[in-house]
């Protein structure tokens, strides 16, 4: 008897066990927490600019002033500059209170906008074509911090570069080299891109700034990948930096100087074209320099002209015949013999 009378009482603890448990498992308990105390926004994702220009790079914070110790830590300010290695930043400006600091070629050329007590905005001066690429503003109160993005953009122009030796001869940082060397930097994905959406079509691999070899392809055809292939940026991927030797494209944007073909009473050869400019006040000019002319200016010359890299060039921003007659474009004569005295040159003279 009392071990039927235990048995009815373990089955009735367990019933009403089991039910409750039902009635905790249908039913959702929604925790309400504190929200963020501090909030970081940039008014702009993207802005726009070119070299030698001044930009502001948005940021603004907002303070939740009804928590427990706010307002009583001093607010910190941080900008660095993102790289295509998402694990790497570059210091460029940070300030808390009166105390300020600025790194690297960005020294005395940033500073805090301070349109209002809660502007973190960034201001850079005297745009270099290194300053191209994405922001982090980052605020700071005491164990509150928040971040925003933003984009700098520049006007500019990306073109295929290869070297005297020729195509395919360049690792990436001799490519890094020799996109400097032209008053240009290594272009990046994005505008390689903006390039081939308008129109640049080129069926040499080169080197971008993150280490990818690509290439831009906007008529198909067999030797660039196939005829039947529809149009875009082909990818060959990641190669060694060290060992693989592929051509470049290199970016320029807008230059402060005086870009022309120098008027001489006979042709020269590329010593005699360098002592031209050199005697008109300029140095000859530059690859990047040419094509900064081209697409920026709509510089238009048909006459043949040594470049400080040896090669002879000339550009049409108005196609016609016997000029280019098919498009606008810088046209490539060659890497001909330095003494052949067949060429005129262009200068460049540089604004101080």
């Amino acid at each position: 008897m009392k071990s039927l009378l235990f048995l009815v009482l373990i089955s009735i603890c367990w019933a009403e066990h089991t039910g409750n448990y039902a009635l905790e498992r249908d039913r959702i308990i929604h925790i309400q927490e504190n929200g963020p105390r501090l909030l970081v926004e940039a008014e702009q994702t993207k802005v726009f600019s070119h070299r030698g220009g001044n930009i502001t790079l948005p940021c603004k914070f907002y303070r939740d002033h009804t928590s427990a110790g706010s307002g009583t830590h001093k607010i910190r300010v941080k900008w660095t500059k993102l790289t295509s290695d998402y694990l790497k930043e570059v210091d460029v400006f940070v300030a808390m209170g009166l105390h300020q600091k600025s790194y690297g070629n960005y020294q005395g050329r940033v500073f805090l906008k301070k349109g209002s007590e809660n502007d973190a905005s960034l201001v850079i001066t005297d745009i270099t074509l290194e300053d191209y690429g994405r922001y982090k503003c980052e605020v700071i109160e005491g164990l509150e911090d928040d971040t925003a993005v933003v984009s700098l953009d520049l006007q500019g122009v990306v073109f295929p570069y290869f070297p005297r030796l020729g195509r395919y001869n360049l690792n990436f940082h001799e490519a890094q080299q020799a996109c400097l060397d032209q008053d240009s930097v290594i272009a990046s994905f994005d505008q390689l891109y903006d390039a081939w959406r308008s129109g640049l079509d080129w069926c040499n691999a080169g080197w971008l700034n993150d280490g990818s070899v690509q290439y831009p392809i906007t008529k198909p055809r067999e030797p660039c990948g196939g005829k039947n292939t529809v149009p875009g940026v082909r990818n060959y991927g990641f190669w060694d930096k060290d060992k693989s030797r592929y051509d470049v494209f290199c970016f320029t944007s807008n230059f402060n100087g005086r870009f022309y073909y120098l008027i001489h009473p006979t042709k020269l050869t590329y010593d005699e074209a360098v002592q031209a400019c050199l005697k008109d006040g300029s140095q000859i000019a530059k690859v990047g320099q040419i094509f900064a002319a081209w697409k920026l200016l709509g510089y238009d010359r048909c006459d043949a002209g040594w470049l400080a890299d040896g090669s002879v060039r000339y550009p049409i921003s108005r196609p016609r015949r016997r000029c280019s007659p098919d498009e606008a474009a810088v046209r490539f004569v060659g890497f001909p013999d330095k003494k052949h005295k067949l060429y005129g040159v262009y200068c460049f003279r540089a604004y101080n």
